[in-house]
């Protein structure tokens, strides 16, 4: 069977680092997008390729259509096309009050954050319908369920994503394509590592496993979502938190 290809959105640091890593010890080609990190992008690819690995770093803004286009025009004509997208790019937010925040400041993260899964999951669906088979995997939040204070336009962009994802998981199940929602928690990334350590401790000892979650952890749950083994899986939302959110 040829190898398969796997495309990691913010795939150079953090929970995209980890996805990557994980996918490619599962004997995918990794396409680890990035839109300022190159070395960074580049160091991967290369850790990743000197472990028996297949990995590609592509630069490209995900927000922008022509660039985004482009990195899936590249991968369709090189290598075959996406089989598995792993939407994982961070989208910068204003953290404030509902009652602060402006519509201009609460719609630009719903904005980017839709437009950037929207464009990106019709692009690999194409792909992925022709092969009759695909894995869309979307990196969520538990704040779309757990709201917590100055979250609220991260949390309901994420909300929107979680209800976005039921309709491609109903809408392209016949066609061999799943989509699966991924809710980390807490995660030690370097986005969290400049939180406070009285706030980290809090969430940790709250949590049933007594332990805040790492990028392996999601990288984990995103491996088995991605793989031949979860066909039957679709539509779903995975809290990764270790018990912290439960519905």
């Amino acid at each position: 069977m040829n190898t398969r290809n796997a495309l990691i959105t913010g795939g150079a640091r953090g929970i995209g680092a980890a996805c990557a890593k994980a996918l490619a010890q599962d004997g995918y080609r990794v396409f680890i997008n990035y839109v300022n990190s190159a070395q960074v992008a580049d160091d991967l690819a290369n850790e990743i390729k000197a472990e028996g690995g297949q990995a590609v770093a592509v630069q490209a803004d995900v927000r922008d259509d022509e660039q985004l286009q482009g990195m899936f025009a590249m991968i369709s004509e090189q290598y075959g096309g996406v089989d598995v997208l792993v939407s994982n790019a961070n989208m910068s937010f204003t953290p404030k009050p509902f009652l602060q925040q402006s519509w201009d400041e609460f719609s630009q993260k719903l904005n980017d954050e839709m437009h950037a899964a929207y464009q990106s999951a019709q692009l690999a669906a194409n792909a992925m319908k022709e092969k009759q088979f695909g894995r869309l995997v979307f990196i969520s939040s538990t704040l779309s369920e757990s709201p917590a204070p100055n979250f609220i336009a991260h949390g309901a962009a994420k909300g929107a994503l979680d209800s976005f994802n039921k309709y491609l998981a109903q809408e392209l199940g016949p066609f061999g394509i799943t989509a699966n929602i991924v809710a980390p928690g807490l995660v030690e990334t370097d986005a969290t590592k400049d939180a406070p350590q009285e706030f980290k401790e809090f969430i940790r000892t709250s949590t049933p496993t007594q332990k805040i979650a790492t990028p392996s952890d999601v990288a984990n749950t995103v491996r088995y979502l991605a793989s031949e083994h979860s066909g039957h899986i679709t539509g779903t939302y995975n809290p990764v938190c270790g018990g912290a959110y439960m519905s």
